[in-house]
C-alpha cells in the first residue's frame, strides 16, 4: 500500500486573534529571526496575503518571497506587515525572561 503524503499549511489553523497571538508569542520565544519571519508569513497567509499587500503597499510576490522559509525580510517590511496584522512589539527590561513579547490588540 502506498501512503500519500499531503502538505499542511498552519495558516489554516489560525482562525482567531487569540490563536494568532499564541502562535506569534511562541515564535518570539524561540529567538530565531528566521522562524519569527516565517511565522509572520504564516499569519499573513491566514489573514489573506492580498489584504496584507494592499495595507502595506507591497506586492503579494514580495511578501511571499520575504516571509518564505528562505526569505530575509527587511526590518521595514517586517514592521509594515506586523502593523497590517495588528501585531505590536513591546519592549521591557528582561532578566531571565524574554524581553520581547507579541501582542494582538483586541
Amino acid at each position: 500500500m502506498v501512503e500519500k503524503l499531503t502538505t499542511h499549511d498552519p495558516a489554516e489553523d489560525l482562525t482567531s486573534d487569540e490563536e494568532i497571538t499564541i502562535f506569534m508569542a511562541e515564535a518570539f520565544q524561540t529567538n530565531d529571526s528566521g522562524y519569527i519571519a516565517h511565522a509572520l508569513g504564516v499569519v499573513a497567509r491566514a489573514k489573506g496575503m492580498a489584504q496584507i499587500a494592499g495595507q502595506t503597499g507591497l506586492s503579494r510576490e514580495q511578501l511571499y518571497r520575504s516571509f518564505s522559509e528562505r526569505g530575509n525580510p527587511t526590518l521595514k517590511t517586517t514592521l509594515a506587515v506586523m502593523k497590517a496584522l495588528g501585531i505590536e512589539l513591546t519592549a521591557k527590561k528582561g532578566g531571565d525572561s524574554n524581553a520581547i513579547t507579541s501582542e494582538t490588540p483586541r
